[in-house]
């Protein structure tokens, strides 16, 4: 049943994320800082899907992505740049809360404590892994299509910004799974290779899906 449930998730992922659309950028931004806090805080959990042994948060990266990429389509790169700026910071919130959270030493009647625990000790350090991975591949992203740019002058700009996003999400899977996941997860190899699968699958549907939401879009404007 693990697969029909990842497919609902997806699927509620979509639609909250076309609500927020609807809602305009302060709830685009809002679903980017929600998501990454939920990718964060599930990623611990492991599953069995299609065979390989997964964490529950790969679905989270979908929609974060698609959120960013409709505050760049339709409210300019500086609400995309601003929106990751506010989720770096309210992430860094939870990370400093969930730690503040633990150092309260549990009644004698209390149960939930050893979970807490369990959960939100790695908080700092996928915190971390987050930041450093981000800012590493941002800047190899640039980098990689420039290059492509010269190397392919004739393709068009979404054939080089797929390619570009393609290789550096590549990077990005790779590198959080190590810093962040290793020695936390049973098989990192299952979690690469399926993280990986999935964001080259959201990398090809983004453009897709944002003609959906706009042709979904009503003719007034989006709210501000």
């Amino acid at each position: 049943m693990n697969e029909l449930t990842f497919l609902i998730q997806i699927l509620f992922i979509f639609l909250f994320s076309y609500g927020a659309f609807r809602l305009g950028k302060g709830a685009l931004i809002t679903a980017v800082c929600v998501q990454a806090i939920l990718a964060n805080f599930f990623v611990l959990k492991q599953i069995s899907l299609f065979g390989f042994t997964v964490t529950c948060s790969d679905a989270f990266a979908i929609g974060s992505m698609l959120c960013i990429n409709l505050l760049r389509e339709y409210f300019g790169k500086e609400e995309s740049k601003k929106a990751l700026g506010i989720c770096f910071f309210f992430m860094a919130f939870f990370v400093i809360m969930s730690q503040i959270h633990l150092r309260f030493a549990p009644s004698f009647h209390d149960t939930a404590h050893f979970s807490y625990a369990e959960l939100l000790t790695p908080a700092p350090r996928l915190l971390l892994a987050s930041v450093f991975v981000f800012f590493f591949t941002q800047h190899f992203d640039i980098r990689c299509f420039g290059w492509l740019s010269k190397l392919l002058p004739r393709t068009s700009f979404p054939v080089r910004s797929s390619l570009s996003l393609t290789l550096s999400q590549f990077l990005d899977t790779i590198l959080f799974s190590f810093f962040g996941l290793y020695g936390l997860v049973a098989n990192l190899f299952d979690i690469i290779f399926v993280s990986f699968l999935l964001k080259v699958l959201v990398i090809l549907t983004i453009g897709p899906l944002m003609t959906l939401y706009k042709k979904l879009q009503p003719n007034e404007s989006i709210p501000n």
